[in-house]
C-alpha cells in the first residue's frame, strides 16, 4: 500500500524534519506528564548519586516520542547517545562491538528492542547486570571464556510489543514507561510549537483542526501541519486558517476523527465482508491485502482508542461508534457479539 499520511511511523525523507521539531529538554516535552515526574526523580537521583541513571524501557503506539524521550534523557545527563534497532544486531559480535566502544554513563538506544535474537540477549543480560561481557575465545576443546568489563551505561530499550519481550529482558530494566496517545489539549500545544518553529501562520481554530485530525501521535501531527502548509501556501495566502486547514484535510481524505482511507477500509471490511465480526485478525489482513502484524500495529491501537473496535476472544468486532461513523445502521443483534 502507499504511504499514508497519517501513518505513526516515520518515512525515510522525515528525518532532518523530524529532528527541527525534537525537543531537547525535558521541559519543552508537551504531554506525558506522568512519565515525565517519574523520568525528573530518576534523572535528579542519579545526578545526586553522581551515577548513570538506571536502564529504561519506553514502551507504545509508534509515533509518541519514545525515540524522542531517549535522547531528553541523554541531554539532561550531558552524555553521549548511541543508537541502533534490534534488527540491526544479528549476532553477538555486533552488540559486544557496540558495548565495548561505550563510555560512562554512555546512553545505548536500542529501538524495537523486542526483535533482539535470543543469542544477542544472552550477551545483553550480564551487560545490563553485572556490566559485563562474556566472550568466548577460540573453538572446540581449546575454547575459553573471558570476562570484560564494562563502564557504567544506560541501556534505553523502545517498543511498540511489550508482550513480545521475553520476560529475563523486561524483568532488567530498573524503570519501565508506558507511552498514551496525546489528549486534544496536548496535541494543540505540538501543532502550535511546530508552527512557531517552521516559521508557519496559523491561527488558534487552524490549530485546533489539524490537531483534532491527530489521532493524538505528535508524528503524525507535524506531518498534517506540514502537507497542510503546502495547500496554504498553493491555494491560500499561506496563512492557516480552521478553513484552509479543513479543505487541505478533506483533500487528503483525513476525516474529522483523523481516519483515512485505509482506516475506513478495515472497519467496512469487519462490518460489510464480515458482518460486523468477530472476525480474526489473519482473516482481515487477507481481505485488505495487508499484513496481519501492521494492523495489529498501526491500524488497530488508534481504532481500539476511538472505541471503534473491540477485541474478543473470537477475533475483532465493530462497535457501534464505528458502524455511526461511517453512517450505516447499527444492527441491535450485533450487541450479544461484544459479550
Amino acid at each position: 500500500m502507499p504511504e499514508r499520511v497519517v501513518s505513526p511511523k516515520p518515512s525515510e525523507d522525515e528525518g532532518k524534519f523530524e529532528l527541527s521539531l525534537r525537543p531537547k529538554r525535558l521541559d519543552e516535552y508537551i504531554g506525558q506528564d506522568k512519565v515525565k515526574q517519574n523520568a525528573r526523580i530518576l534523572l535528579e537521583a542519579a545526578r545526586a548519586r553522581g551515577e548513570a541513571i538506571d536502564h529504561v524501557l519506553l514502551y507504545g503506539p509508534p509515533g509518541l516520542g519514545k525515540t524522542t524521550l531517549a535522547f531528553i534523557l541523554a541531554n539532561e545527563m550531558q552524555v553521549a547517545i548511541k543508537t541502533t534497532s534490534g534488527p540491526a544486531i544479528e549476532r553477538p559480535g555486533d552488540l559486544a562491538a557496540i558495548l565495548t566502544n561505550l563510555r560512562a554513563g554512555d546512553v545505548l538506544f536500542i529501538d524495537e528492542v523486542h526483535r533482539l535474537a535470543r543469542p544477542v540477549e544472552e550477551v545483553l543480560y550480564p551487560a545490563m547486570e553485572d556490566f559485563s561481557l562474556d566472550l568466548v575465545i577460540g573453538k572446540g576443546p581449546s575454547a575459553r571464556s573471558i570476562r570484560l568489563k564494562l563502564p557504567h551505561f544506560t541501556l534505553i530499550g523502545a517498543t511498540t510489543r511489550f508482550a513480545m519481550m521475553s520476560a529475563p529482558l523486561r524483568d532488567r530494566f530498573g524503570a519501565v514507561y508506558r507511552l498514551d496517545f496525546y489528549d486534544l489539549r496536548a496535541m494543540e500545544t505540538i501543532v502550535q510549537r511546530s508552527a512557531g518553529i517552521l516559521n508557519v501562520a496559523i491561527d488558534a481554530a487552524g490549530v485546533i483542526e489539524i490537531a483534532r485530525r491527530a489521532r493524538g501521535t505528535p508524528r503524525v501531527a507535524n506531518r498534517l501541519l506540514k502537507r497542510v502548509r503546502d495547500y496554504a501556501q498553493v491555494r491560500a495566502d499561506g496563512a492557516i486558517t480552521a478553513t484552509v486547514a479543513h479543505d487541505a484535510l478533506e483533500m487528503l481524505e483525513v476525516d474529522e476523527r483523523g481516519l483515512d482511507d485505509v482506516d475506513r477500509k478495515v472497519l467496512r471490511a469487519i462490518i460489510e465482508k464480515f458482518g460486523g465480526g468477530p472476525v480474526g485478525l489473519e482473516t482481515i489482513a487477507a481481505s485488505i491485502s495487508e499484513e496481519a502484524d501492521t494492523i495489529m500495529d498501526v491500524y488497530e491501537p488508534y481504532l481500539l482508542q476511538l472505541g471503534f473496535l473491540d477485541r474478543t476472544s473470537r477475533g475483532r468486532v465493530a462497535t457501534r461508534g464505528a458502524y455511526e461513523h461511517l453512517g450505516l445502521k447499527y444492527p441491535e443483534s450485533a450487541q450479544e457479539r461484544l459479550l
